[in-house]
């Protein structure tokens, strides 16, 4: 499959570093680092989305944590939000527009959170959306007493994919994706 443009979710240092990583984060960076090496080489338009979270968040502004963890490529777009929607209160919208993107390919952190929630809306605005499954992650749900037991972080993100319905097209492997 091919797509015009990557946006990179949520690819920050607190929520894929240290103690509050989600699983598999290492595998998941390689992914997204492989993913924006080949889009920068195509030539193809990167957009890193930076969540701005709320005090005391391992996305809290200013916080190491922060930070993207992914470099920034010289044509690389960063545009930084407040919900879960990366085209809620941004120019990503327009920014597609102006590229002349039609297809994206979107990969980050929370799947079943931002990833998903960019994704939809880039569905609903009639993008085409790649979602390769292993190109987005999330935490594990833990148990809710009288509810359910824990929830595997594996799972939770292919509930996530899922979700989004028929329209997304969810490929196993980011490495299936070419860019032009």
């Amino acid at each position: 499959m091919i797509v015009d443009a990557l946006i990179l979710v949520d690819v920050q240092v607190g929520l894929v570093t240290g103690p509050d990583a989600v699983p598999a984060a290492g595998h998941l960076l390689e992914v997204l680092t492989d993913l924006a090496a080949r889009a920068r080489a195509a030539g193809a338009l990167v957009v890193q989305l930076q969540n701005d979270g709320a005090a005391g968040t391992p996305d809290e502004p200013g916080t190491p944590g922060w930070r993207l963890h992914l470099p920034v490529g010289p044509d690389d777009v960063v545009l930084r939000k407040t919900t879960d929607d990366g085209f809620a209160g941004t120019d990503l919208g327009d920014l597609l527009t102006r590229r002349g993107a039609r297809r994206l390919v979107v990969g980050g952190v929370m799947s079943e959170m931002c990833v998903s929630a960019t994704a939809r809306t880039a569905l609903r605005r009639g993008y085409g959306v790649v979602l390769p499954h292993d190109a987005h992650a999330t935490y594990d749900i833990p148990a809710a007493a009288g509810i359910s037991g824990a929830v595997p972080a594996a799972h939770v993100s292919r509930v996530a994919e899922w979700a989004l319905g028929d329209e997304v097209e969810v490929v196993p492997r980011a490495a299936d994706v070419a860019f032009r």
